[in-house]
């Protein structure tokens, strides 16, 4: 019986290639069509565990904890300086689905930082804020901005405590102008105080008290007024 010979068959050089092209586990550094380039470890081809990604366009680096190809876990951006080429911390904390969340602290300018909650990439939840003209905020936050309960005290130490919506007093709150020892506690709406009370605070160790004390109201006959209400209220029991 004659034997038949098949010739084997040998596969195509794109197929070895794409397998060796197979990412998972730690790899040196890979660069993308663009020239953005990673280094780290990878799982199904996707970054996934800790690694390091910089943006060729704007020299821009994180280190840190990625997900199945997005940031996710704890981990920091930086990028250049445009003077001094020197890496600067733009971000440091928790991330979850490529966006900031959970705690970090985010550098807005070297006078001008966010130390708090985050998500979705917002600061949501409690915080602190350093601005650059001096003035702290701190208390809730929420899509970017003061909402809930907080503080805001400003450069002249000067401050207010209460409630806060979309960024401006809204609801019961306290403002204390310690320059001149007053306070006025009340009710806000969008940043206007509508009615409230007045008074004398630390007018003694003020830096610039007002040249004269509130006066205190009082009624002039106080029990002649208590006497006449008696008298309104048993007429109208009887």
């Amino acid at each position: 019986m004659p034997i038949v010979k098949y010739p084997r068959t040998i596969e195509p050089l794109w197929i070895e290639w794409d397998r060796k092209a197979q990412k998972c586990g730690l790899r040196h550094t890979i660069y993308a069509v663009n020239r953005d380039h990673y280094t780290g470890e990878w799982l199904d081809n996707l970054k996934h565990g800790k690694g390091t990604q910089t943006w060729k366009s704007t020299g821009a680096i994180y280190n840190g904890d990625w997900k199945f190809g997005k940031r996710d876990g704890y981990g920091t951006y930086s990028i250049p300086d445009p003077v001094t080429k020197e890496y600067k911390k733009v971000y440091s904390g928790w991330w979850k689905n490529d966006k900031k969340c959970g705690y970090g602290i985010k550098f807005y300018s070297d006078m001008e930082y966010y130390e708090g909650e985050w998500s979705g990439g917002k600061r949501s939840g409690w915080g602190r804020m350093y601005y650059k003209d001096g003035s702290i905020y701190e208390g809730q936050w929420l899509e970017d901005q003061h909402s809930g309960q907080g503080m805001l005290r400003l450069t002249s130490e000067n401050r207010y405590e209460g409630t806060w919506k979309d960024g401006k007093k809204h609801g019961l709150g306290k403002f204390f102008y310690l320059t001149k020892g007053q306070l006025f506690e009340g009710f806000w709406v969008a940043d206007i105080p509508k009615c409230g009370t007045m008074i004398d605070f630390g007018r003694e160790e003020a830096p610039t008290p007002t040249q004269y004390p509130i006066p205190k109201i009082e009624l002039a006959n106080p029990d002649d007024v208590l006497e006449e209400a008696q008298a309104m209220l048993d007429d109208s029991q009887e």
